[in-house]
């Protein structure tokens, strides 16, 4: 994994995480529509078994009267970005996200952030600008805090839409993340399983008020000193990038939404 430039790879996947998030009570389940042509994107192999336990996304009933826009084909790119792009505050998200298999790069991502690597031809936004840098003072490499403004715009993407208003969007095109995880490897598969093993996994990374020092990796590359944290999953190694202040904004958000998302209790398979 490339740590020099990769740090905001945890940010990214983070921000995937939030735009499927969400409280389900309010979910609406639909039907799954013609099945769309298989993409040309595999289950990584190390990847983490699917939760023994089945967190269902419950049907609401829906408003009376009210009519149930279509849902887009999986490979609709244009009109998945459109949706995202109509809520509150969507614009900003949307701006970052890459159009192309949109649907099936979140839940590739999603699905391999606690395994040891991650492909950046799957990370569904666009890289940060700049170069990543950091800071040595006494023979000691770590993160320079300058980092945070290359940040800024998927922190601001993460803050900007209200939760609400991702649950709608989540509920709606649940069906979408459904097959592309089924298609990704997993036909018995639950997404919104995976999807809590995963929020589990980033709120498991170790809390720290300085950052990590790093040592030189292959290729320009930076690794952790520390081989307890270098044996991290990706996504817990990329989450420590953030520094303490972020790192803890996007935790409390974590846990609310796994909290929402578990609100009705597992049912044990």
């Amino acid at each position: 994994m490339n740590e020099g430039r990769g740090w905001v790879w945890g940010v990214v996947a983070v921000i995937a995480v939030l735009a499927i998030g969400g409280w389900v009570y309010w979910a609406h389940q639909r039907a799954l529509r013609e099945t769309p042509p298989a993409v040309g994107i595999r289950a990584p192999v190390a990847a983490t078994a699917p939760a023994p336990t089945h967190y269902p996304v419950p049907a609401a009933p829906a408003a009376a009267g009210s009519a149930a826009a279509p849902l887009p084909a999986l490979h609709d790119d244009a009109a998945i970005l459109s949706t995202l792009a109509q809520l509150p505050g969507g614009e900003t998200l949307r701006a970052l996200m890459r159009p192309r298999q949109l649907i099936q790069h979140i839940v590739a991502t999603i699905n391999a952030l606690p395994g040891r690597t991650l492909g950046d031809g799957i990370v569904p936004v666009h890289r940060p600008r700049g170069g990543f840098l950091v800071d040595t003072r006494d023979g000691s490499t770590t993160i320079s805090a300058a980092n945070a403004a290359r940040y800024a715009p998927y922190m601001d993407a993460i803050r900007a839409v209200p939760a609400h208003a991702l649950v709608a969007w989540y509920v709606r095109l649940y069906p979408l993340f459904q097959q592309a995880y089924q298609d990704l490897g997993y036909p018995h598969g639950y997404f919104n399983d995976r999807l809590v093993v995963v929020i589990d996994n980033l709120l498991a990374t170790p809390d720290r008020a300085t950052p990590p020092t790093l040592i030189p990796g292959s290729h320009g590359t930076w690794n952790y000193a520390d081989p307890a944290l270098q044996g991290l999953s990706i996504g817990q190694r990329m989450l420590l990038r953030a520094g303490a202040g972020d790192e803890a904004a996007i935790k409390a958000r974590l846990r609310a939404i796994r909290a929402q998302l578990t609100a009705h209790g597992p049912r044990h398979r």
